[in-house]
C-alpha cells in the first residue's frame, strides 16, 4: 500500500532516500562523498552500527571513506526493495567486489528520515562480515 499523506510519505520518498545514501556510500573521491554526504544526511545526521557511531556530514564521511580504504575496489548495492512508513525506511545491502562479484558484508539498514526527506539517523546491523 502506497500512502501519500504527510505523516507517513511516499514510497518515492523513501526510495529517493536510500537512493542518495548508497551514492554517498559508493562516492569514492573526498569531493564527491562530501557532496553526496550533504544530499543525503541533514547536517544534524547521524549513522550508528556496530563499528562506528557518528554525527555531523565530515563523521559519516569519514566512515565510508573508512571503508572504502578496507574494501578497494568493492561497491554497496541494494538488496530487495525499500519499505517505509512514518518517515522511517528500511533497506538491505551488500558490499560487492567490482572484480568478480563476491559479496563478503552485508547488511540491513533503519533510516529516520527529517521533514526535508533527508536522512536524520541510520542505525545499522550487520549480517555478513569476514571472519578473517
Amino acid at each position: 500500500m502506497t500512502t501519500t499523506n504527510e505523516t507517513t510519505g511516499t514510497n518515492e520518498m523513501y526510495e529517493t532516500a536510500a537512493a542518495r545514501y548508497f551514492e554517498a556510500w559508493n562516492a569514492r573521491s573526498a569531493e564527491a562523498r562530501a557532496k553526496a554526504v550533504a544530499a543525503a544526511w541533514s547536517e544534524d545526521g547521524t549513522y550508528t552500527d556496530p563499528l562506528a557511531d557518528v554525527a555531523g556530514h565530515d563523521g559519516i564521511a569519514a566512515v565510508i571513506a573508512a571503508a572504502h580504504e578496507q574494501f578497494p575496489g568493492f561497491v554497496f548495492r541494494p538488496l530487495g526493495p525499500v519499505d517505509g512508513h512514518h518517515r522511517l525506511a528500511r533497506f538491505g545491502w551488500e558490499l560487492v567486489a567490482e572484480a568478480d562479484g563476491s559479496a563478503p558484508v552485508a547488511g540491513f539498514d533503519v533510516v529516520e528520515l527529517a521533514d526535508d526527506g533527508r536522512i536524520r539517523a541510520v542505525h545499522g546491523f550487520l549480517d555478513r562480515v569476514p571472519t578473517a
